[in-house]
């Protein structure tokens, strides 16, 4: 197994501490003693775990991200930025597979996740031709097999382990997903796609936001960081959501984008302080 990033180094020293039945990972040369990361008593061990559950559950967002940026770029909203957003996304999403591959044993998760990356292949190359109804609603298709994929991922490492750090990471996690969740339905339906699953989807979707967004504010293990990144989205999110819900009206799909784009990116920042304070 290739150890050489920082990230594979430190995932590899957690995974081969820990013993588990059927060999959910690989093994490799740990860098803290078996029982004294078996028994996750060292930071480090912490920190291991809940970024390797960091970067998995970042392909869920990844998945919807990809989606939405090319039902963007058909609609020639925000074209630029979606283009440059699609590009950025497609690399990030096979850099983390590839480390979710080497770090990861399980004959079972192994072969999800070599279907994932059939799914991101065609996405990938269907994404590439001119836009066409046909077209967008294999790729919203392709987002949802990777989506399902990947989460199926984040599913297992948190059984595997059961760390009650992972269920604070993984929720949290989600949310960024969530937010592209939106924007990609709400395009989708202003792109032609307008059938009553979009609009199912939209508002199941920020249901499950909203009440993840309560839970994660009412931990009182937050840090005063936390809480104040926190109340920062849910400020914009009591403002935007309603956007959101209005689907069928549309003639918001710029506001959507940016606001979407800058929730995400306030939750990934809250995600890496869960992980990094190991609450």
């Amino acid at each position: 197994m290739n150890t050489s990033t920082p990230l594979l180094r430190k995932a590899a020293g957690l995974l081969a501490a820990v013993s588990l039945t059927g060999t959910l990972l690989c093994a490799a040369e740990p860098e803290t003693p078996p029982a004294t990361a078996a028994s996750g008593t060292t930071s480090g061990t912490y920190l291991d775990f809940a970024n390797l559950i960091n970067q998995a559950g970042k392909q869920r967002m990844l998945s919807q991200r990809i989606a939405k940026d090319y039902l963007y770029m058909g609609k020639k909203i925000a074209t630029n930025k979606a283009s440059r957003q699609l590009k950025a996304s497609l690399e990030l999403f096979k850099k983390n597979q590839k480390m979710l591959e080497e770090v990861i044993a399980d004959p079972e998760i192994k072969n999800l996740l070599a279907f994932v990356n059939l799914s991101r292949q065609e996405l990938e190359e269907t994404a590439s031709k001119p836009f066409s109804l046909d077209n967008a609603q294999l790729v919203m298709d392709l987002s949802e097999s990777m989506l399902e994929g990947s989460q199926y991922v984040v599913d297992s490492l948190k059984e595997k382990f059961k760390k009650n750090l992972s269920k604070i990471v993984a929720m949290s996690g989600k949310q960024r997903m969530l937010a592209q969740r939106i924007a990609k339905y709400y395009i989708a339906y202003q792109s032609g796609i307008k059938d009553k699953n979009t609009i199912d989807q939209m508002k199941a979707t920020v249901k499950l936001f909203d009440d993840n967004a309560k839970k994660l504010m009412s931990n009182p293990k937050n840090t005063p960081e936390i809480n104040k990144e926190l109340k920062e989205i849910n400020k914009l999110w009591k403002i935007v959501y309603r956007f959101y819900l209005n689907i069928e009206k549309g003639g918001l799909p710029f506001i959507v984008f940016t606001s979407t784009d800058n929730i995400t990116s306030k939750m990934d920042t809250v995600t890496e302080l869960y992980a990094k304070e190991k609450l």
